[in-house]
């Protein structure tokens, strides 16, 4: 069966709460010689972006999108439990995402990702203040700082936090200067933003993430390119 159409299947599956149904269908993907991997990058990954355009679009009610998002947790909760872990890459991510169910279950098969990969993750969720995102990384000094959003209301203070973090010179142990990573709707709906932000790395799908913190842990943006995306962000405010 083609992925499109498995995509499909779950789809209506999720929208219309049939859990029984979605869980079949999860079965027969990774009875077919699928890893957990695939199911999380090729089948759960593509259905969200389609649930959360749908309902963006105001093509999807909200009691669909619960329903929808909610059964697609538990699903993820149940495969992720399959991925094959790599060793320890001696590297630490501390990660949080913005307040909604949504923000947090893209963030979660990320992070679930990243760990299968030997990351040490952390993940706090949404709904927690910048000003306690900031105190337990200067506390911990995490490799990496991973944040996800959705929405645009959340860019301000992802932007002052990672201001923050410049000014105080947050470091890592294994590389000098903390890495601070981007993902989530907002990110992959405006070319060029996570670098206009500050962000030292970006990627559109939690796979392509993985990527490029496995290849690229000493990747950073230079003060220049900060500086410039700093005055693109004021203009970007004023226009808007």
């Amino acid at each position: 069966m083609s992925q499109e159409i498995l995509i499909e299947r779950l789809f209506d599956a999720l929208t219309s709460g049939d859990r029984g149904a979605a869980r079949e269908i999860v079965a027969q993907t990774l009875s077919s010689g699928c890893t957990a991997e695939q199911v999380v990058t090729d089948l759960f990954w593509p259905t969200y972006e389609r649930i959360e355009t749908f309902h963006r679009n105001d093509h999807l009610a909200t009691l669909s999108h619960h329903l929808a998002t909610r059964l697609l947790r538990t699903l993820l909760d149940q495969t992720t439990l399959q991925l094959k872990r790599q060793a320890s890459n001696g590297r630490t991510v501390f990660a949080a995402c913005g307040p909604t169910d949504a923000d947090e279950l893209a963030a979660q098969m990320s992070v679930d990702l990243l760990e299968a990969a030997g990351f040490t993750v952390q993940f706090c969720g949404g709904g927690i203040a910048m000003d306690e995102i900031l105190s337990r990384v200067q506390m911990q000094k995490p490799d990496h700082l991973l944040l996800f959003a959705s929405a645009p209301q959340d860019l301000p203070e992802i932007r002052g936090l990672i201001d923050k973090l410049n000014e105080i010179g947050a470091c890592s142990p294994a590389s000098g200067r903390l890495q601070v990573v981007v993902g989530g709707g907002v990110f992959n709906r405006a070319d060029g933003l996570a670098e206009e932000i500050g962000a030292d790395l970006w990627a559109t799908a939690p796979s392509d993430l993985v990527y490029e913190m496995v290849e690229f842990p000493d990747r950073r943006a230079s003060e220049d390119q900060r500086t410039v995306g700093k005055n693109k962000v004021m203009k970007r405010s004023k226009a808007a």
